[in-house]
């Protein structure tokens, strides 16, 4: 007898009267005379080819049931089906009775054929592969039979949710992941949360329609673009989940796989996914397969991106996401620094208001940190004090020099912001620790003090631009571009590394030469990863051998000189734009075009040396625990050499004295000097050695 439709009875699950009335279909097919055919299917029901279609959903059923069937559009017959593949697993009558009705002891499983017999309402068109039950894989045939004949049964994930039970489904386990709230991220900035709100907004708007934009969230900070969607995510009331872009497999057909299986998650899960492609580069295998998948997926979609797409077949909604502003980072800073002295957000932290402003002001204008960034920093400067209570201290960067252990809060705020940006950097160029200081750079006084005024342009940027109102009118040109032109061995890097180490930020040299491509566009992308790493961290960049640019002729003559030029001009204004300090260093400052020199707020020439600062550096050039013996500096002055090649003689000396286990003599100096200059192919004259020997 079947058991009418009928509301689940108190303790039983709320499919069970679904699952009985299928059983009783069972039953009265294998109690059939063995010579009565089959009912005939019923008439074809509407095309359910398009998942999407509207194909009337199975009325009146409760619960997880209902779900399923209102979600993916399942006509009653599509329920049924599901029904008999989940009866397998949670009735045990069912594997009998499918033997019974399938007139056969071996196949005691049921079929897509045993459907079309004994389900009601029996359409071929729920066999169809685009059809709700094999597009979204609700139901599995077994590889080793036909289409009617091959095992049918539930999937996993199906079955757990008509059961009432939250499960992951495996194939995209370690694929896509949970977004976990991090605390304090629900705190956004202002203008985060604007933006939150209008992406919320414009989805529920567009939800279920045709027009359904995918969002693209763009910037340089990816973890205030986690936060926006979070944000988003949760005033919708929906989860967010992510996946990497370098996941995406790039054969069409998995990715259409690994996209059908996302969207039936997102449905059963009532989740959103971010897509995160911030590492992508344009010619990247897994740039293509993004592309795809945005236009593929109807699932509401959020990719993470430092730059926009290309113009795509489905809406795209671009929203840039900015670090916080000063103001916002200011508020940022004082809440942060509350809560490490132990108030409440808003209350005066570390003592007299005038000290707490003073480290504010000093971190906003050295770095440029995101809202989970400035409080992670908090907790990481308390935690390299041991512990213990913060000591007063200076306001930023006369405090911690290079990576010694920071004696007070000041300096551990500052240290600690310096290397936000090292991980990123340290991949694309070559950290210099800056050791020396002003008493071992020797130059004349016109080029010390240009110096001392690139320092003064970095550290008081704050006070003219924002505090004065300077940059009030416009954004640009508030980097300090310098350009370091001499000879090599002149004290070009030394200065940058004097500099750095008055400033206390970290000093970074990239190889222009290994910059460069031969490929139209790839220098100003090279150029551009490296600005967009450096960028939030205060770093000093050093763009070495820039000859390697200058070389190329600013003359227009063919093409390739045109975009030298246009190379040139990129490096220039991202110098400009960057809003530390950008110094290129070159032998060849001639060589650079007039009318890129107004881009350049400093250009400080490096002179060779005359033989009083020769005579200096000599003296300057042993360490004070070396033994020497019968040093004549006014002789050893007399060799035409820069500062790089005396303290390269200087040391391969203090090699031969050590190995013959002596002090170093004026004989060392002139084997050693023979031994430098011969590599730049230069050969000692008699009168730059006479005495030495």
């Amino acid at each position: 007898m079947e058991t009418p439709p009928q509301a689940a009875a108190a303790g039983e699950p709320d499919y069970a009267a679904a699952l009985a009335r299928v059983r009783g279909a069972l039953e009265r097919h294998a109690q059939r005379e063995p010579d009565q055919p089959a009912a005939p299917a019923a008439a074809p029901v509407p095309d359910s080819a398009v998942p999407a279609a509207a194909v009337p959903a199975a009325a009146g059923e409760p619960g997880a049931l209902g779900d399923l069937c209102r979600l993916f559009a399942l006509s009653p017959f599509e329920r049924d089906v599901l029904l008999l593949g989940a009866g397998m697993e949670l009735d045990a009558s069912f594997a009998p009775l499918c033997s019974r009705s399938q007139v056969n002891p071996n196949r005691d499983y049921p079929t897509f054929g045993l459907a079309l017999a004994a389900l009601p309402g029996a359409s071929w068109q729920a066999l169809l592969p685009d059809a709700p039950l094999r597009y979204w894989q609700l139901v599995r045939l077994a590889p080793d039979g036909g289409l009617t004949d091959a095992r049918l049964s539930i999937d996993e994930r199906i079955l757990h949710r008509l059961v009432g039970l939250e499960s992951r489904d495996q194939r995209l386990a370690g694929l896509v992941e949970p977004v976990a709230a991090r605390p304090g991220d629900g705190d956004l900035v202002p203008s985060h949360r604007r933006l939150a709100e209008r992406l919320a907004r414009t989805w529920e708007r567009t939800r279920g329609g045709a027009d359904f934009p995918v969002v693209e969230l763009c910037g340089t900070d990816a973890r205030s673009k986690w936060a926006v969607a979070a944000a988003a995510c949760d005033l919708l009331g929906v989860r967010l989940q992510a996946m990497a872009a370098e996941a995406l497999p790039t054969a069409a057909g998995e990715l259409d796989g690994l996209l059908r299986l996302w969207q039936r998650e997102a449905m059963l899960s009532s989740s959103v996914l971010l897509l995160a492609a911030d590492d992508l580069r344009p010619d990247d295998a897994q740039e293509a397969a993004v592309r795809r998948f945005v236009d593929q997926s109807r699932a509401a979609l959020l990719v993470s991106r430092r730059r926009r797409l290309p113009p795509r077949h489905r809406p795209v909604l671009s929203l840039t996401v900015e670090r916080p502003g000063q103001n916002e980072q200011r508020d940022l800073w004082r809440r942060t620094l509350s809560r490490l002295h132990g108030g409440g957000d808003g209350a005066a932290a570390g003592g007299a208001e005038p000290e707490v402003e003073a480290r504010v002001e000093a971190l906003i204008d050295g770095f440029d940190l995101s809202a989970s960034e400035i409080r992670s920093v908090g907790v990481e400067a308390l935690g390299m004090l041991n512990g213990g209570g913060p000591e007063g201290g200076g306001a930023g960067p006369a405090a911690g020099d290079g990576d010694e252990e920071p004696g007070d809060l000041g300096a551990a705020l500052w240290q600690t912001c310096r290397t936000r940006v090292r991980p990123a950097l340290d991949e694309l160029a070559e950290r210099i620790e800056s050791r020396a200081g002003w008493d071992e750079l020797v130059l004349p006084g016109e080029q010390r003090r240009a110096l001392g005024e690139i320092v003064a342009h970095v550290r008081q940027r704050g006070t003219v631009y924002r505090r004065w109102g300077f940059g009030a009118t416009s954004s640009r040109g508030h980097g300090v571009a310098a350009l370091f032109g001499g000879p090599s061995g002149t004290g070009k890097t030394m200065a940058a590394e004097v500099v750095a180490g008055e400033l206390a930020l970290d000093l970074y040299r990239i190889d222009l030469s290994s910059v460069i491509s031969k490929y139209i566009g790839e220098t100003e992308k090279n150029l551009q990863q490296i600005f967009d790493a450096a960028e939030a961290g205060g770093a000093i960049l050093l763009f070495d051998e820039a000859d390697a640019l200058f070389g190329k002729r600013s003359e227009v003559k063919d093409s390739h000189d045109r975009y030298a030029n246009i190379e040139v001009s990129y490096l220039l204004q991202r110098m400009e734009s960057y809003r530390g300090l950008a110094v290129l260093t070159t032998n060849l400052p001639d060589a650079l075009d007039p009318a890129f020199r107004r881009r350049l707020r400093f250009i400080v020439q490096f002179p060779f040396p005359d033989v009083a600062q020769r005579r200096e550096l000599w003296q300057r050039v042993f360490p004070a625990a070396l033994p020497v013996e019968g040093l004549d500096f006014d002789r050893l002055a007399n060799l035409n050499a820069a500062g790089g090649h005396i303290r390269n003689i200087a040391l391969h000396a203090a090699f031969l004295a050590a190995d013959a286990g002596r002090a170093v003599t004026m004989a060392d100096l002139a084997a050693a000097a023979h031994r430098e200059l011969a590599k730049i192919g230069r050969p000692l004259s008699e009168a730059e050695t006479r005495g030495w020997v």
